[in-house]
């Protein structure tokens, strides 16, 4: 296991096109594993984003698992253990929403922060985000949505911990928001639960005879739900009589601090605070605290760093209505605009027939249509996928060649 994963840090980057010879091993073990591996099973299924599915499993079976995703290098899904329960908790990608939310939280306090009169540039200088890193305490492995981070000359501290769930349990929520405050001591978390209700059954996406007809549709599409949020800001959203995003029940921002130093890793905290900002889709937290009564510069910044108990206690307003309703929305419109990626067909490729062609063919068929394709390469002359960020051309290639396909 690399340093990096010693230290719960994830390190995954793009695919190289040819598997060396130890992925190739990793990669058949992935194959045998995959007959009693209920875990590797859920690993490999398509997930929905914002899922998360726990799966009982052994210490060992899950650093099998992690070590073949670590090797395949991919970024999700994230995996986590939890060494109290014998869980394995499998992380989907997060959805635009999400990670909108997410990113909104940690940039408004470092915002805030900034604005300070009474702190040096130099403090200033010493405040980082994280994101999607993990780490391991005894048997457990979890990570955070975001956290804050103060680097000094010859240490770091973990400060703020945020957690953004749609339509997650709450439970687990709270599991994830208490490990990071009791196991990995960050001074402070916060919790923001978005409850989404009445969503439909999401078509497939439409089939369209160009990219330039595409785009067009997706643009449409995108104009019609950026006027029903201006008369309908937390939903529903509709198109063409389908419920595309659900009306938004609930959101709910909470704070949770360590109550002694004598806790333990695994205790499952209380909320310290608890605010209602969205009721049955309507905006509700117009008296909420700009601080939710909690969260001071001592959370953000170490003590010993600022000089004096008053600026020490000085309130960090960085809740406003403002910046929550643009993240929000523009979540909403991303993740539909995602969804709602049309599958187009390509006007080289008729009736969906697969054409046989070298791998620079491909390439140059990519570049005629200025498409960016991913490639995802299997093992051993098996198939892999190369599909393009709209949909609609890919390539599929393997050891003994590599075809055009409209998809």
């Amino acid at each position: 296991m690399s340093s990096e994963r010693k230290e719960g840090k994830i390190n995954r980057k793009a695919n190289a096109l040819i598997f060396p010879a130890d992925k190739r091993t990793l990669a058949n073990q992935s194959r045998t594993m995959m007959e009693h591996s209920d875990l590797l099973e859920i690993v490999r299924r398509p997930l929905s984003p914002d899922v998360e599915v726990e799966v009982q499993a052994s210490r060992e079976e899950y650093e099998r698992v992690e070590a073949i995703l670590e090797n395949e290098e991919s970024k999700y899904p994230r995996l986590w253990y939890d060494g109290t329960r014998n869980v394995a908790i499998v992380a989907a990608p997060p959805s635009r929403l999400h990670s909108n939310m997410v990113g909104g939280l940690l940039a408004s306090i470092i915002r805030e922060i900034a604005m300070n009169q009474g702190i040096s540039s130099d403090i200033r200088h010493g405040l980082t985000l994280s994101t999607e890193s993990g780490n391991t305490r005894g048997r457990t492995t979890r990570g955070w949505d975001g956290v804050i981070l103060y680097q000094a000359p010859n240490s770091s501290s973990l400060m703020i911990a945020v957690e953004v769930g749609v339509s997650q349990s709450y439970e687990s929520l709270r599991a994830a928001i208490s490990w990071s405050v009791c196991a990995l001591h960050c001074r402070l978390g916060i919790v923001m639960c978005i409850r989404e209700q009445g969503r439909g059954q999401t078509p497939d996406p439409p089939q369209y005879s160009s990219i330039q007809v595409e785009n067009a549709a997706v643009d449409e599409a995108e104009q019609d739900f950026r006027r029903q949020l201006t008369e309908r800001p937390y939903g529903p959203l509709v198109r063409d009589g389908v419920t595309w995003f659900g009306r938004i029940k609930r959101v709910v921002l909470e704070t949770y601090r360590i109550p002694d130093e004598d806790v333990l890793p695994e205790t499952l905290l209380q909320p310290s605070r608890s605010f209602t900002i969205v009721e049955e889709a309507e905006f509700v937290g117009g008296d909420v605290p700009p601080n939710l009564q909690e969260v001071v510069l001592g959370d953000c910044i170490p003590d010993h760093i600022l000089s004096g108990e008053a600026i020490v206690a000085t309130p960090v307003n960085f809740f406003r209505r403002v910046w929550f309703e643009a993240q929000f929305k523009d979540g909403m419109i991303q993740y539909l605009v995602n969804k709602r990626t049309p599958i187009t067909q390509a006007e080289d490729v008729r009736d969906y027939v697969t054409l046989a062609c070298t791998m620079e063919e491909c390439m140059r068929y990519r570049e005629k249509q200025k498409i960016h394709a991913q490639q995802v390469v299997m093992e051993d002359g098996a198939q892999g996928e190369a599909v393009s960020a709209t949909g609609g051309v890919g390539f599929s290639g393997s050891r003994d060649g590599w075809s055009l396909f409209a998809c």
